[in-house]
């Protein structure tokens, strides 16, 4: 049996997420006071009294809505109930028992799975508001529970009547060896499109609205290339034109999603061509050492000729010349062109990342490169290399001792990393040279 599920739900606005972040013990959810603002679902993990459990954030549900992105939240939690083991339904108590609670007391129960009502924003110490007492008329099997999702009181005896609701054995969790891949690029070049070409079903909210993803959603993929987990992120927006703080914590959000990730694929959209914008987006990646692969979607908009794969191609490699090392691929999330191809390039990509090579091998290569190209010298002075070892992998780092830091040029390092490549491959993923002089004991940073 996997780890139970536990999914809150609620209108929007009556604290899911900030009892999430609670439960969980961390800021994965976006927290504001607009209504709305978590749109998909929200994956976590939390342990009680020995048991580990997997808690869904949900955005808020509008039963009657016409609202396009409403009625998507909807559509979202609905699928969070199905999956779901218990749901925890949360009401307000400052708003008192509304309408849309009872409606969807309705849709709950139509579930047939436990609920375990709670009744939020009873902050103050002692009894609950009188109006909490309103909320048994919804008429679950389990008593409402007075919660503070703000300063967690209640959380505890939310946890006891979800415990209680589960089965008694839960069998141990495998360890994770799945390849954690991030994907991300600007708002609406089909980052959710793609995964949920992927998965078959409508997985991710999609819709031509720019920023429709919020938050970093997680989604697990098994077929027959491996075990994956799916990070669609939220679109990486100008930062000048980042002047909401909704906006603000996605772009955070998709910093942190490419720190969690093992491959970044990078999703360009063929109809606007490489911009600025993508330039920085794939820095992101770079900089934080991770293995990308640059996708290139809605191919099947581009009109074409002979030419154009390798226009596009010289276009890309020239915008984002520090990191000629990605591979790129172009694919169709509509039509699912080519997408299959995406797994291979993730598990070879990872594999090049993870290469360790033997110091021998090394220094064999390092002996050829310094023969074929002499290190440079300054006023009278040559540098001296004296041996290169390898001290981590993801990405492939290694250290170099000499004589001289200054005397190692920056161009000279590139030639090394350039003759790494050539023998070793390390295709799809950057490469760290870190330069010390001989007898140098620090940490390296």
């Amino acid at each position: 049996m996997a780890k139970p599920i536990i999914a809150i739900v609620g209108r929007p606005n009556v604290g899911k997420s900030t009892l999430f972040n609670k439960l969980i013990g961390e800021r994965r959810a976006i927290v504001e006071d607009t209504p709305g603002v978590t749109r998909d679902r929200i994956y976590g993990e939390t342990e009680w009294n020995g048991r580990k459990l997997v808690v869904i954030d949900t955005g808020g549900i509008e039963p009657k809505t016409e609202d396009i992105i409403m009625a998507k939240m909807r559509e979202q939690a609905q699928l969070a109930i199905d999956t779901a083991d218990v749901i925890v339904f949360m009401c307000d108590v400052q708003a008192g028992l509304v309408a849309d609670d009872r409606d969807i007391a309705v849709m709950l129960k139509k579930s047939g799975k436990p609920v375990v009502p709670v009744v939020n924003k009873c902050d103050r110490i002692g009894d609950p508001p009188l109006g909490f007492y309103e909320f048994y008329e919804l008429g679950f099997a389990c008593d409402p529970i007075s919660l503070s999702s703000l300063h967690g009181s209640g959380s505890g005896d939310l946890l006891d009547a979800c415990v209680a609701a589960l089965p008694d054995e839960v069998e141990p969790e495998p360890e994770d060896d799945r390849i954690k891949v991030a994907v991300i690029g600007k708002p609406n070049a089909g980052k959710s499109s793609i995964i949920n070409r992927i998965l078959g079903e409508d997985r991710l909210i999609v819709s031509n609205i720019a920023g429709t993803t919020r938050d970093a959603i997680d989604t697990t993929v098994d077929n027959e290339f491996g075990r994956y987990t799916f990070i669609d992120t939220a679109g990486i927006r100008r930062q000048s034109k980042v002047d909401d703080r909704i906006e603000k914590f996605s772009v955070l959000r998709a910093h942190m999603a490419v720190e969690r990730a093992q491959v970044c694929l990078l999703m360009i959209d063929a109809t606007e061509g490489i911009t600025e914008q993508d330039e920085k987006i794939a820095g992101i990646a770079h900089e934080a050492g991770k293995a990308t692969i640059i996708v290139v979607n809605k191919w099947d908009l581009v009109e074409k000729d002979n030419n154009t794969v390798n226009s596009f191609t010289d276009r890309i490699r020239e915008a984002l010349a520090y990191m000629p090392y990605a591979p790129i691929l172009f694919v169709s999330a509509m039509t699912g062109q080519r997408v299959v191809k995406l797994f291979e390039q993730i598990n070879y990509v990872h594999n090049q990342t993870n290469t360790r090579i033997s110091t021998g091998m090394l220094n064999d290569v390092l002996n050829e490169a310094t023969t074929r190209t002499q290190p440079p010298s300054d006023k009278g002075r040559r540098l001296k290399i004296y041996y290169m070892t390898q001290v981590s992998v993801a990405p492939p780092t290694f250290v170099i001792f000499c004589n001289s830091v200054e005397l190692f040029h920056f161009s000279y390092r590139r030639y090394i990393e350039n003759c790494l490549r050539e023998t070793f491959g390390f295709r799809g993923t950057p490469i760290r040279i870190v330069i010390r002089e001989k007898g140098d004991t620090s940490p390296l940073e």
